[in-house]
């Protein structure tokens, strides 16, 4: 990845903190790496050099930065929406892939041989691969070293060390201390309570619009899995290795995000899925800049800046929500899922809960768990849908598809190939496909045409209301049609 020299020195200069994570500034003369924004002296420029990701830089023989910590900076934009290969990659690799799968599992996932992955990350992030998992990783136990009281042992083989070795060599080479000293530098910061429970904090580039997502989820959110309550979203998880539960809460410049986790194995698939929930990763600027050159979206763009399209933390959620979706509305597309989950709820806990009423959602309980797997949903009744024929078999379609591995709904999903298999199954049309390219698979230029909603807010803000006419008029919003989709759900 070639990046402008002076571009980025400027950057580096005014400490401008909407590049963090874009690259990273490694300064020879001290041996460390920084944010773009990191509030030291700004180096000399014959003792700087740039580099598209912090395991570059470590490759360098560079240490994080202890003031500025650029490994908690937020991804790159450029990632997080690429649908190339090397996007596919960099979002599996957050999500925990090479440690679960090694290197030929992330090969395998994206059709490739692992030397030409390798050569393919080594070209645009300056790392291949493994280098890029162990900086995750790095990344990974400094956070539970800095939130828990675990042994660490118990954090080196948590975060995906092979061995403590392993583990002790890595962040001294990294933080360029030992792990204990990371713990001793915490001070008298308690850990939180709760075996698996970990507090942090998820950076991302201002402006975040926090009531347009909370207004959203609020909304759609589902009794027993997810809750908004006092400005915090709170939902159950399924994870690779256990189950989880988080709560996220808006603050100036972060999200708070308190995990509880059965497995402390899924704490970094856990954060990833996070993000992507909130889309924390996003330009705003960049966003709101395009969007707010059309005259009609400029009022909106500038009375509410920074809205953020709100993916899926499960692909499998997200499509069974966009079936039942289907030409209904929220409320009644609510209803029907509250079903579908009270039934789940009833089958698996009501005999061993007599005192229960049944159908009462595990939020009531103090407890939230993640959305129906795709087995699970195979497992129901007829009687357990309450939902025409046609669309309870196109749900059973679509889970059989994920099962038998035809179908993926994974992040890191080849966006295309992934919408037409999905269009070949019985049931599902444009309109859902492209719903879960927006949400599920984070393609930022879907204008959803056809939704009544949209063209509802199209009229209102005096834009062409019809899918044909609205589809003409959206090409001058690319490469962001995503967002703009958004807005017009809210101009609506």
């Amino acid at each position: 990845m070639e990046m402008d020299f002076e571009r980025c020195y400027r950057a580096v200069d005014s400490r401008d903190q909407r590049f963090d994570g874009w690259f990273y500034t490694g300064v020879t003369s001290t041996g460390i790496y920084c944010r773009p924004s990191c509030p030291a002296i700004t180096p000399k420029r014959q003792n700087v050099r740039f580099f598209p990701s912090a395991a570059a830089a470590q490759g360098a023989g560079l240490r994080a930065c202890r003031r500025c910590r650029p490994d908690a900076a937020p991804g790159s934009p450029l990632w997080d929406v690429r649908a190339d290969v090397v996007g596919r990659a960099m979002r599996l690799i957050a999500d925990g892939v090479v440690d679960r799968d090694g290197v030929p599992g992330l090969a395998s996932r994206l059709g490739y041989t692992e030397r030409h992955l390798h050569r393919m990350l080594s070209a645009e992030m300056g790392a291949g691969p493994l280098a890029l998992a162990r900086a995750q990783r790095a990344q990974t136990a400094r956070i539970l070293i800095e939130t828990t009281d675990l042994a660490m042992a118990e954090i080196a083989f948590a975060a995906g060390f092979g061995s403590v070795r392993q583990f002790n060599d890595t962040l001294r080479e990294v933080y360029a201390s030992a792990p204990s000293d990371l713990r001793t530098a915490r001070g008298r910061q308690q850990a939180p309570a709760g075996a698996g429970t970990i507090a942090l904090r998820l950076a991302y580039r201002p402006p975040l619009h926090a009531r347009a997502l909370l207004d959203f989820l609020t909304v759609r959110a589902l009794p027993g899995v997810e809750a908004v309550r006092d400005g915090t979203y709170h939902r159950g998880l399924r994870l690779p290795h256990g189950t989880g539960q988080v709560a996220l809460t808006p603050a100036d410049g972060h999200v708070a995000a308190t995990l509880r986790l059965a497995d402390l194995r899924d704490l970094a698939p856990a954060v990833a899925r996070c993000r992507r929930l909130l889309d924390l990763d996003a330009d705003p600027a960049a966003i709101d800049a395009t969007l707010a050159a059309d005259p009609a979206l400029a009022p909106v763009v500038a009375a509410e800046p920074g809205i953020r399209v709100p993916r899926a933390v499960d692909g499998f959620e997200q499509a069974v929500r966009a079936i039942i979706g289907q030409q209904v509305s929220v409320t009644s597309a609510r209803t029907t899922l509250n079903r579908l989950l009270s039934h789940r709820v009833d089958h698996e806990v009501d005999e061993v809960d007599e005192d229960r009423t049944p159908g009462q959602p595990h939020d009531q309980r103090g407890e939230l768990r993640g959305f129906l797997s795709a087995e699970e949903l195979l497992s129901l009744p007829d009687s357990g849908f309450g939902m025409p024929v046609g669309r309870r078999e196109a749900l059973r379609g679509l889970a059989r598809a994920v099962v038998d591995g035809s179908v993926d709904l994974a992040a890191g999903v080849d966006r295309e190939e992934a919408v037409r298999r999905l269009l070949a199954l019985p049931g599902i049309g444009p309109w859902t496909a492209n719903y879960l390219a927006m949400r599920a698979f984070g393609d930022p230029d879907i204008l959803l045409g056809s939704d009544l909603a949209v063209r509802r807010g199209a009229a209102a803000l005096g834009l062409p209301d019809t899918p044909s006419t609205l589809d003409r008029y959206a090409e001058r919003w690319r490469p962001w049609r995503s967002y703009a989709t958004i807005r017009l759900w809210r101009a609506a």
